[in-house]
């Protein structure tokens, strides 16, 4: 199941540069992951200052 950007999102773009894949990318109001990219390793939500990425 990938992992998801909720409301809390502050479009900082830290998740973006630690995934591995490249599934993150900024959206118009908020980042999102795309979940066909995403391989679940949680890297994004690990570095997140506002806990906005769930799986």
């Amino acid at each position: 199941m990938a992992y998801k950007i909720n409301e809390k999102c502050i479009s900082c773009g830290t998740c973006e540069g630690e995934c591995p894949v490249s599934a993150i990318s900024a959206g118009e109001d908020l980042y999102i992951i795309d979940p066909d990219t995403c391989v679940d390793c949680g890297a994004c939500a690990e570095v997140c200052p506002v806990t906005a990425i769930e799986q």
